[in-house]
């Protein structure tokens, strides 16, 4: 361990000396096992930038330190395992399936287009609207939170109750100034849970939808939280449309790129039976 340490500080004293990474030509050995070489600019390459001196000293020592017993595992699990050809197979199948993920991949960046247009994601949803069904509560409504210590607080619980625009225009210009938090979606479907999240930590657990009022009012220490709720849906209710859109969006890109991958598959396997590159031996 201290001819390690000496290693490490010798190597950080020239980075520090040089102030830059290391390039091919400075791709100096600092440990060997076997046949297996550990390069100072590998070593360099490891250290985030930015640590202290002591710092960088303990992350290159655990480098260095699993690098070494990495090889020396391996050299023995190289001489000991009996089933080496198993493991070429494997390593084989791995490589093959790695190459044709990749070349899919790159086949279906350039030849793909990721647009989907309004008409299709209409079609999709009202063609599959019976099995498109919400998991978790959507509502739509306002939420506000106002310090303890606000203003015209009698004011604001009469204005968040209502949906008027002379109402959320008086709340819109109270709250640029006196609120901490605003969030309008009267027009936008939003996830239960991250309305529920605005609240301080289990002030609104359990909260039942079907018997709940249209208005919560909660306190802490220092803010109100007041909530309209001026609709919901429940799991197990249809998945309105425009909340539904970005995952029927993803679930025709990925439909059209497994059609595009199995016609490919199927005109190169014709391709090369008409161009006899394929040998049957058994007809």
């Amino acid at each position: 361990m201290r001819f390690l340490s000496i290693i490490i500080v010798f190597f950080l004293f020239t980075v520090v000396a040089c102030n830059k990474s290391f390039s091919s030509k400075n791709n100096d050995a600092l440990v060997k096992v076997g046949n297996k070489v550990l390069y100072r600019n590998v070593l360099d390459e490891s250290i985030p930038s930015g640590l202290s001196k002591d710092d960088s000293i303990i992350v290159a020592e655990h480098f260095i330190h699993s690098w070494v017993s990495d090889a020396l595992l391996y050299d023995v699990a190289l001489k000991n395992l009996n089933d080496k050809e198993n493991i070429d197979r494997l390593v084989e199948e791995y490589r093959k399936s790695l190459l044709i993920y990749q070349y899919e991949e790159q086949l279906v960046n350039e030849k793909l287009s990721n647009k989907i247009d309004e008409q299709s994601l209409s079609d999709y949803y009202n063609q599959n609207r019976d099995k498109l069904k919400l998991e978790r509560p959507l509502v739509k409504g306002l939420f506000l939170k106002v310090p303890v210590t606000a203003p015209q607080l009698n004011e604001i619980r009469t204005w968040y109750k209502t949906v008027t625009s002379d109402s959320r225009e008086k709340l819109e210009k109270y709250c640029i100034n006196n609120a901490a938090t605003y969030n309008y979606f009267l027009d936008k479907w939003t996830d239960f849970s991250e309305v529920i999240n605005s609240f301080p930590k289990n002030q609104v657990d359990n909260v039942d939808l079907r018997i709940q009022k249209k208005t919560v009012e909660k306190q802490d220490d220092k803010f109100y939280y007041l909530l309209n709720i001026t609709d919901f849906l429940l799991p197990g209710d249809s998945i309105p449309y425009e909340y539904a859109k970005s995952a029927i969006r993803e679930i025709i890109i990925n439909q059209r790129k497994i059609d595009f991958l199995k016609k490919m598959e199927e005109d190169l396997y014709q391709r090369a039976i008409d161009r006899g590159e394929v040998q049957f031996y058994n007809e």
